[in-house]
């Protein structure tokens, strides 16, 4: 259920309206059901367009040229039409949702503005986490309103990640005049807004590409290692391994560091890289980045005294000079 609105302003004097017909800094006030268009169909786009349509928003229009892309409109977007991004933005009267990759996105919105596809009032929002509203200057140039919503999760772009919405994080940054839509738009779509100011946009995609892209990195990097050791279903051993780690982290913090850099164990860790600089030397470096990194956090939360980490410096500085030089 969307969570309700403010009551409409007064009308203010004309040099007072903000792009919306507000007031500057009053909430903007917006119909119950939003006219919605999305703006790349793919894996995001599509299914927050199905998510907004599940909570009663009327998503009209969809842009996608590839096969997969327009696979996904039918499936996921049966009643939006599939239309280029101009006409999409044109038919999204309150809100335009852009889920383009992260390089094109400024040459999108200014590509609205400049033929004239946005107008006053709209909201436009983007799906980036990397970018905040300066990306949208173009769009608030010509009236619209602009917002970053970003969703901290994965996507598969098929309905199972309908059901994964529920109770998710969205990175939200938003002028204050528009606020209580992008909240009311966070629980539509099931989850709670996070809010991140302008300046950490990068930071806050920065931890979330760190902790979700690498992890999907570092747990096929320990996959295909155990293949290497004649392991024939890795994902069988890594899998209640991993998810209690995981699950450990996110409890404990790094009071849940087990494992031979945690302990000091020098000769175990020397051993672990002899070992990879003969069957997997690209995996050497990433190994020895994360095993300093291990052992500093160890060391600062008291998991690891500096006087039985010694060794295990030593033999992580010296091996990465013998390997990699």
């Amino acid at each position: 259920m969307s969570a309700p609105l403010r009551p409409r302003p007064a009308a203010p004097s004309r040099a007072a309206v903000s792009a919306g017909g507000a007031p500057a800094g009053a909430p903007l006030v917006f119909p119950r059901v939003l006219t919605v268009g999305v703006i790349g169909a793919g894996r995001v786009g599509a299914v927050l367009g199905a998510a907004l349509a599940a909570a009663g928003h009327r998503v009209v229009a969809a842009s996608g040229v590839s096969g997969a892309t327009k696979a996904r409109i039918a499936l996921l977007l049966p009643d939006a039409r599939n239309r280029s991004a101009t006409s999409v933005a044109r038919a999204a009267t309150d809100l335009l949702l852009i889920a383009v990759p992260d390089d094109t996105l400024a040459g999108v919105v200014a590509g609205l503005a400049e033929t004239g596809a946005l107008h006053p009032g709209q909201v436009v929002a983007h799906t980036s986490g990397a970018h905040g509203l300066g990306v949208l200057a173009p769009a608030a140039a010509v009236g619209a309103c602009p917002l970053a919503l970003h969703p901290a999760m994965t996507f598969t772009g098929t309905p199972d990640d309908l059901g994964r919405l529920a109770g998710i994080s969205y990175g939200v940054t938003a002028p204050a005049e528009l606020r209580p839509l992008a909240a009311r738009l966070a629980v539509d779509l099931g989850g709670v807004p996070e809010w991140v100011a302008e300046a950490d946009r990068p930071l806050y995609h920065a931890a979330l590409a760190h902790g979700a892209n690498h992890l999907v990195t570092l747990v096929n990097e320990a996959a295909d290692r155990l293949r290497d050791a004649g392991v024939g279903q890795p994902e069988k051993v890594l899998a209640p391994l991993l998810r209690a780690a995981l699950e450990n982290a996110l409890r404990l913090g790094d009071d849940a560091l087990t494992g031979p850099v945690s302990r000091g164990d020098a000769g175990t860790v020397r051993r672990h890289l002899e070992r990879l600089a003969a069957t997997a030397p690209e995996s050497v470096a990433p190994y020895l980045a994360l095993a300093r990194r291990t052992a500093d956090r160890a060391i600062a939360a008291g998991r690891l005294r500096p006087a039985d980490a010694e060794s295990l410096l030593d033999v992580l500085s010296g091996t990465h000079r013998k390997v990699v030089a």
